[in-house]
């Protein structure tokens, strides 16, 4: 008997490894950042964008605190498990009660499954939790992502963060830490996406062009102006050693995101698709030009950002007239 228990596990772990493999591809995007960030925000722009274009378009909410949703989801986790629940039932405080819900997820995987069964042939949105521990170092989610990747799932993760960073050198090379460390541990396709840029006059002068941040280019620069802060100038052996790790792995780098500019949503769907594969499939009618810049990796987004930083140069000029007009 037992040996026939045995025989017929084996015959179900293989049907369903055989059901993984011959399930067809589906596309989607991981989308993952810091609390604030504009994340469901980005989900439901590119979910009427993507819609636009013709796709089937299909949003999941994977936050267990995200109870009140603006919009309806395909998917909600809420169904599953929420943090309100868990964290008067266990005694849990929101962090702790958020890595559990995640826990939970992993543990329920097959409900999970069950769910995304129905959605086969949409493009999925996956919103994300905002807790920083859940991409850096925790495992729940990252199996849960793995998982999906066996379950033929191709997604790209996109790291929104808050365009304000860039006007605080600290914060900054905070920021290229936490995103390298995110795009280790979590080991997918990566698209890190600096938002709210419509915004980003309204924080303050930046020290250097737009560009510089996008592209992460020398941050030695960066180092030095810090430095002129007599705070930081104590914490500079340590702001090096940090900019060289970020230097030495060489893959932090950002697209600028305006949520209300069709061109930069379009930049950033260019970029997503080129991630995950979905612009060398069949899905949708492409031009040659464009299977080309995904190919030969032609597009470097420098249009899209020179474009941000003209508008945010015109707006520091006429800030800087009516401060004249003033006087």
């Amino acid at each position: 008997m037992a040996e026939g228990s045995r025989a017929e596990g084996s015959m179900a772990e293989g049907s369903r490894a055989e059901g993984s493999r011959t399930a067809p591809l589906a596309f989607g995007q991981v989308v993952i950042g810091p609390p604030g960030s504009g994340k469901t925000t980005y989900c439901h722009a590119m979910r009427e964008f993507l819609a636009r274009l013709g796709r089937s378009v299909a949003v999941v909410n994977l936050d267990p605190a995200n109870e009140a949703l603006a919009r309806p989801c395909a998917l909600d986790i809420g169904e599953l498990v929420t943090l309100p629940d868990v964290m008067a039932g266990l005694g849990l405080g929101p962090n702790g009660g958020l890595l559990y819900c995640m826990e939970y997820l992993e543990a329920n995987a097959d409900w999970l499954r069950e769910r995304l069964r129905a959605l086969r042939g949409h493009y999925l949105l996956f919103d994300c939790p905002g807790q920083v521990e859940l991409y850096t170092h925790h495992q729940a989610l990252r199996n849960v992502l793995a998982q999906l990747a066996k379950w033929n799932f191709r997604l790209a993760a996109v790291h929104l963060v808050d365009s304000h960073y860039c006007t605080d050198p600290g914060k900054f090379i905070s920021v290229l830490c936490t995103s390298l460390a995110t795009m280790l541990h979590v080991e997918l396709p990566h698209v890190n996406v600096l938002s709210k840029m419509d915004l980003i006059e309204q924080y303050g002068k930046l020290a250097f062009n737009l560009d510089y941040y996008t592209e992460v280019l020398d941050l030695s620069y960066l180092v030095d102006h810090l430095a002129s802060d007599p705070f930081f100038r104590n914490f500079r052996r340590l702001n090096e050693k940090l900019v060289e790790v970020i230097e030495d792995y060489s893959l932090v780098s950002f697209v600028p995101l305006n949520v209300q500019d069709k061109q930069s949503m379009r930049q950033v769907m260019q970029a997503v698709d080129k991630a995950n594969g979905y612009s060398f499939g069949d899905q949708e009618h492409r031009s040659l030009e464009a299977l080309m810049s995904a190919a030969v990796g032609a597009d470097f987004h420098f249009s899209s950002t020179l474009a941000v930083q003209e508008k945010y140069v015109q707006s520091q000029d006429k800030a800087v007239e009516e401060e004249v007009m003033d006087l």
